[in-house]
């Protein structure tokens, strides 16, 4: 895993001094403590000035795969951060073709991939990737980004010159870098909690999305897409028990690839079913036994450590537990801007942090279960739509009473507590159902997102725009089936710009490579094609991965219900972050900077701290932004 910066211009004057790029590459240390490396193309009549800065932590073939990388004639560069779980095999592909190869690194096979098939060859690696290459013949520069999202690649187009970065500080850390903030993504980032792609917080900078690829070439830009997880009309006609055998044999593979490693590995492992299935799947394919790895809090309605225990002890891993306390937490909050490089406001990023430097202590590299929810039909939403549609023809001339109703209900901190979800669904109802679906999981909502903004950036307010990409993603959306729809529209949004990025921050500021086999492409393909009735059966969520893992985990973690990482931000609110909280949401702090209205924003903290409403996730989301603009912006 490492991280990776670049710079192009052809304007001599903005050619920079080396420092500078050096302090670019140097802020993303984190993602690379074990060596670094450069390429320089000097501008001439010929060409841009080209910079590839990366840093490296040592994965695969530890002494010489370097990077910057070129082939032989020095035609093409590459630098990449990610891995490439199929590089085996594609580089005794390429052997055939008469490549020939100076490393054992994965670098390399994307060297030979792009001389062999050019911007097709994204299509052949199997991994998570963000890839940037120079090709002097054609003088053009690639991005590529995996399929899926999990390696971050941030761009900026400047007047003459173009940058790109792992991470977005890297980009600002260029001293003319205009960091003017683009009001379009706050109110993106005040409904969905975090800023989808390809829109990035500020103006001049884009994200570039999962499964495409970018093209500069003499100053333009154009993007592609090159892979969609639709590649069939559909599965129709399958068993369950077939369905059964096809799911863990691809979930075997793609674990099988995932222990591919030249340094210590391990597993995340909560003793929920998604992390549980890869480890009981590493742990056939190990030697020995796999080190597993937890945290277990203090507060029983967050904590989950039991299981993990459990699966353990079932299935012999060497497992590696340590007890949190709310303090270990609290500590991380004041240093989420630093971690988070732009706001995402989905408080598992703290506890997810503590495993992280945790897991670290031991392995370089750890396996997770992230996308077994999105792709099996996971989330508590599922059932809630379920609910919805019923609700809103047989009941909804009855719905003003029920959210009078459901005001009613008494405040309660707990984790995910009745009231909680009450008047979560309520708020949903009567919306289509992607919107319903990113109000149930977001903070701001439509009539709420204008009133938390300041008078000047509220008359901008356009509510076609802020849910422009459910729009985007529905219109590319092939089929009829609704709750496919929306499991695609949790793998676009909330996965690929929420989860990942919290998984890939949260692990890379601790220098720890994360692997996702649920999110292997085949698998993928694979698992959204099949009916959703084998998905969501009734009432019963990921009813073909329980059905097939029933021979794998013991009976009561198989069925057991979905926990979660929950953060106690409810009670944090009014009593260990209750200053933090008071001064950062400040009026007089908020309406110096002019993006929120100081007045709606007090009455939310006051509503919270008097118990008359539980806004927890509001305030969360608003004192990541106030964080983020104090460390970024002042």
């Amino acid at each position: 895993m490492c991280g990776i910066v670049g710079f192009l211009t052809s304007i001599p004057s903005e050619i920079p001094d080396p420092k500078i790029l050096k302090d670019m590459r140097d802020m993303l240390i984190h993602r690379g403590p074990d060596d670094q490396g450069e390429y320089i193309r000097p501008l001439d009549e010929k060409g841009p000035f080209l910079y590839f800065g990366h840093r490296r932590l040592s994965i695969i073939d530890l002494t010489t795969g370097q990077q910057p990388l070129s082939n032989e004639e020095g035609t093409l560069w590459v630098i990449f951060n990610g891995e490439i779980y199929n590089f085996i095999e594609l580089r005794e592909k390429l052997k055939t073709l008469g490549h020939r190869f100076k490393t054992n690194s994965d670098t390399e096979v994307i060297v030979h991939s792009y001389e062999e098939y050019g911007v097709e060859c994204f299509k052949h690696l199997n991994g998570m990737f963000a890839i940037g290459i120079w090709d002097e013949s054609k003088k053009q520069l690639v991005l590529a980004r995996d399929r899926l999202g999990k390696k971050p690649l941030y761009y900026s187009i400047l007047p003459g010159l173009f940058l790109f970065a792992s991470e977005l500080k890297a980009i600002m850390a260029w001293p003319s870098f205009p960091r003017k903030v683009s009001t379009p993504s706050l109110m993106k980032y005040l409904f969905y909690e975090f800023i989808p792609s390809p829109h990035s917080i500020f103006e001049d900078t884009m994200k570039l999305p999962a499964a495409s690829y970018l093209i500069w070439k003499g100053g333009a830009v154009e993007v592609k897409r090159y892979w969609s997880p639709f590649n069939t009309k559909g599965i129709k006609d399958i068993s369950e028990e077939e369905a059964e055998e096809k799911i863990i044999d691809l979930l075997r593979r793609s674990v099988k690839r995932r222990l591919i490693s030249d340094v210590p590995l391990g597993i995340f492992l909560s003793g929920g079913i998604d992390s549980s299935a890869v480890t009981a799947f590493a742990q056939q394919e190990a030697s020995g036994k796999i080190k597993t790895f937890s945290i277990g809090f203090e507060d029983p309605s967050f904590d989950e450590s039991k299981y993990a225990s459990l699966v353990s002890v079932f299935l012999g891993t060497e497992h590696h537990e340590q007890m949190m306390t709310p303090e270990d937490l609290l500590g991380i909050v004041p240093k989420l801007p630093d971690i988070l490089d732009e706001p995402m406001a989905d408080a598992s990023i703290l506890p997810t942090y503590l495993l992280s430097k945790f897991t670290r202590r031991h392995v370089t590299v750890a396996l997770g279960g992230d996308g077994g929810d999105e792709l099996f039909a996971g989330y508590p939403t599922y059932l809630a739509h379920q609910l919805a549609r019923p609700y809103e023809r047989f009941l909804g001339f009855l719905h003003p009473v029920a959210i009078f109703l459901g005001n009613l209900l008494p405040v309660s901190d707990d984790n995910i507590s009745f009231d909680f979800k009450v008047k979560r669904f309520l708020s949903g109802i009567g919306y289509p159902c992607g919107i319903r679906n990113s109000v149930w999981l977001g903070s701001f909502p439509f009539i709420e997102n204008e009133k938390v903004l300041s008078d000047e950036i509220r008359n901008q307010f356009n509510r076609g725009r802020l849910v422009e990409d459910i729009s985007l993603y529905e219109e590319e959306y092939p089929w009829d089936d609704e709750m496919t729809l929306l499991q695609y529209l949790d793998l676009r949004l909330y996965l690929q710009e929420a989860i990942l990025v919290k998984v890939d921050r949260a692990s890379m500021a601790c220098s720890l490579e994360v692997r996702a086999p649920f999110l292997d492409h085949e698998l993928v393909e694979f698992v959204i094609g099949l009916p959703t009735s084998l998905k969501l059966k009734g009432f019963t969520q990921k009813y073909i991965l329980k059905r097939a893992m029933k021979e794998f985990l013991p009976e009561g973690v198989v069925h057991r219900p979905k926990k979660g990482f929950g953060v106690p931000i409810a009670k944090w609110v009014k009593g260990p972050l209750k200053g933090l909280f008071s001064e950062f949401l400040s009026k007089s702090r908020i309406k110096r900077e002019g993006f929120l209205n100081p007045e709606y924003v007090e009455k939310l903290l006051h509503d919270h701290l008097f118990n008359r409403k539980d806004h927890r996730k509001q305030l969360w989301t608003l004192l990541v932004w106030e964080l983020w603009v104090d460390r970024y912006l002042s």
